[in-house]
């Protein structure tokens, strides 16, 4: 019996290696005759742990930048080199992500990804030839603007003076000028939602709420990035309405007109370097989970993706989870497992992540590999 555990992160508690040690752990202890036959594949979809993902399967080195936070605060943060070298995985989350601001305030007028082209600058001195950038869990609204002017764009206002400090002064400026000298590598955008830029499903109206934008708020910030689509031109206009154009605030757009990249779901991308298919091939049972599964679990998640691709080669399927949104989706994963404790406290459920999950996989496994 061949076991492949190939889980996400549990947010906050896990990463995606922790939780695929603990689920192994677990499975270990109930099956030690089996032991050599559980092979771990820690999986991402484009959210946080893509970098740290792809590092541990693939080998390289972290590299730690300090960068300005979404609202200017220093912070420590880095990407993955990979390839020999050549290969930069960068997170936006690590510098302009929502979980920087802790329970502090949220500032989405000054909110800024000028962080995220930091420490693509930082990669482009490095001299990568290639960035793979996952776009989830932002704290921003600004179209990519922070990222350009980190990179060296220029915005000025009517009067050539540059303006700084975006995005506040976007409404200002009346030309964007590139950077000199400055030759992009292949950018490589890994990004699960498919929103449009502007409008009813755009960034501000569906995921400006959870940033601080509040609904009187709305026109301005939808204001401001019609205001970036003119100044960038009638290719802008194209970009702005396609899939994934309003990922993270809208660096989804901002990616690929300053950057000339590519946006592919990020599960896809993953799945492809991690040679997840034939791994789940080559297995008789395919284990997975993520903190919390439900209904967006099914909208581009890497654990969806999993069991999708296993359902397609005929292999059983079960999945771990923190927290379970609906019995439903029993149907679209196999036996799920929660591994929360009702008695206790999320905090304290959180920090118990690794035995919670080693001890629900050490009594779930015989369940499973006999159902």
């Amino acid at each position: 019996m061949k076991i492949l555990v190939a889980s996400d992160k549990f947010k906050g508690s896990l990463t995606a290696v922790e939780a695929c040690a603990a689920i192994a752990d677990g499975l270990r202890e109930a099956l030690p005759d089996h032991s050599h036959e559980i092979r771990c594949l820690p999986i991402a979809d484009g959210g946080d742990g893509i970098a740290e993902t792809l590092l541990a399967a693939e080998g390289g080195e972290w590299i730690v930048v300090h960068v300005s936070g979404p609202l200017g605060d220093p912070v420590t943060a880095g990407y993955a080199l990979i390839d020999g070298g050549k290969t930069a995985v960068i997170e936006m989350a690590k510098a302009s992500g929502l979980v920087l601001l802790g329970d502090g305030a949220k500032d989405p007028i000054f909110a800024s990804t000028f962080g995220t082209g930091q420490l693509i600058r930082h990669a482009l001195e490095s001299g990568v030839r290639e960035i793979l950038l996952g776009i989830g869990g932002s704290a921003t609204n600004d179209g990519g603007t922070g990222m350009a002017e980190a990179l060296g764009f220029r915005f000025e206002d009517a009067e050539g003076a540059a303006i700084t400090g975006l995005p506040v002064g976007l409404d200002h400026v009346t030309r964007i000028l590139p950077p000199d000298k400055t030759t992009f590598p292949r950018v490589t955008v890994a990004c699960d939602v498919v929103n449009p830029l502007l409008g009813p499903t755009g960034c501000t109206r569906v995921y400006g709420p959870q940033k601080g934008i509040s609904p009187e708020n709305f026109t301005m910030h939808e204001d401001r990035l019609a205001h970036l689509v003119t100044l960038v031109g009638e290719a802008a206009v194209v970009a702005a309405d396609r899939p994934g154009a309003g990922a993270a605030g809208g660096l989804g757009f901002g990616a690929m007109v300053f950057l000339d990249a590519e946006l592919v779901p990020g599960f896809d991308l993953v799945a492809e370097r991690l040679g997840l298919a034939d791994a789940i091939a080559e297995s008789d049972f395919v284990i997975t989970g993520e903190g919390r599964l439900d209904a967006q679990s099914l909208e581009g998640k890497g654990p969806h993706g999993v069991v999708r691709l296993a359902r397609k080669l005929g292999k059983p399927t079960a999945a771990f989870c923190g927290s379970l949104g609906h019995p439903r989706l029993q149907s679209d994963f196999g036996p799920i497992i929660e591994i929360g404790d009702p008695s206790v406290s999320l905090a304290e459920n959180m920090a118990r992540g690794h035995e919670l999950l080693r001890d629900s996989a050490r009594r779930a496994a015989a369940t499973l590999l006999n159902s």
